[in-house]
Formats: C-alpha cells, sequence, structure tokens
C-alpha cells in the first residue's frame, strides 16, 4: 500500500508540474505598411522581420518588402495613403516563372538595387528579443516603379495598357 500511494504521489506531482500557462509557438507580425511616397515611383514601408542577428534582419527586410510589393501588395498606414496593389496579378506566376525568382531573390540577386535604407532615421528601427530570434521593425525605401520596369523588360508581367 505504501508503494502505491507513493506512485500516486509521483503521478500527482507530476501533472501539477506539467499545467501551467500554455505558450504559442506562432509568431504573429505586424503587416507592413506604406509611410509615404514620393513623385518618382519610390516608397518609405515600415516592415518587421525576425532574423538571428541585426545583419540578416537588415537584408530580410529589404527582401520581404520587395516580395510584397510584388505578389501581396502593402497596406498604407492611416496617412491618407492608397494601399500599394501588387505588381504580379498571375497568381501561378511563382509556379510558373519559379527559376527566375529564385535567381531574383538569390544573396546577390536584383532585388537589391531596388531597396535602400536612405530614409531611416536614428530612432525608425526597433529590436527586440524573441527567444533565439531578434525582430527588427525598420523603414525600408523601395523603388517600385524600378521593379516594375524590370518586370516588364523581364517579360514576367504586361508592359503598359494590358492591365
Amino acid at each position: 500500500m505504501k508503494k502505491f500511494s507513493l506512485f500516486l504521489a509521483a503521478v500527482v506531482m507530476i501533472c501539477f508540474a506539467s499545467c501551467g500557462p500554455r505558450r504559442s509557438q506562432a509568431y504573429y507580425d505586424k503587416p507592413s505598411q506604406v509611410l509615404s511616397a514620393t513623385s518618382d515611383g519610390t516608397y518609405i514601408i515600415r516592415v518587421q522581420v525576425r532574423a538571428k542577428d541585426a545583419v540578416v534582419a537588415f537584408k530580410e527586410a529589404q527582401r520581404k518588402v520587395v516580395r510584397e510589393i510584388i505578389f501581396d501588395g502593402i497596406k498604407s498606414s492611416n496617412s491618407g495613403m492608397s494601399d500599394l496593389k501588387p505588381l504580379c496579378f498571375d497568381m501561378n506566376a511563382r509556379e510558373k516563372y519559379e527559376d527566375y525568382w529564385n535567381a531574383f531573390f538569390s544573396d546577390n540577386g536584383p532585388w537589391k538595387d531596388f531597396t535602400s535604407y536612405k530614409d531611416r532615421r536614428a530612432t525608425s528601427t526597433r529590436y527586440e528579443r524573441d527567444g533565439r530570434l531578434m525582430v527588427e521593425t525598420g523603414t525600408v525605401t523601395v523603388d517600385r516603379a524600378g521593379i516594375k520596369r524590370k518586370l516588364q523588360e523581364d517579360g514576367i508581367i504586361p508592359k503598359e495598357g494590358r492591365y
């Protein structure tokens, strides 16, 4: 009887030890937002990414903004600006031009030519730690008109007047 009561006490202790607040492993990033635009087709966009260090975070923020401009579109902030529609309306473009996109978004790909941090302010980038990853919220300047010209020249999206 003594062994059974010790076993029961151990089971109860294990059950109570495993109880506690449930933590979600999902990451909920804020969506990117258009902050402002210029007349030459460049946009200043606020973006949030997760990475292991700041160097990787800067690169991933730029890559994420270009990917969103091409495929998803970006919502505007509350400053009265209109939303940015995606440049590529073909739903199967990712699969149809997979080799092109792999080369375009590679580490030394042409996506780098259309992004910069020239409008970044000292207080515009925030860093937080989320477990092992760093959450970076930053401001990226993107030449949307240049991306559109490049995709039209390469035959990925149709020329003007065909949409």
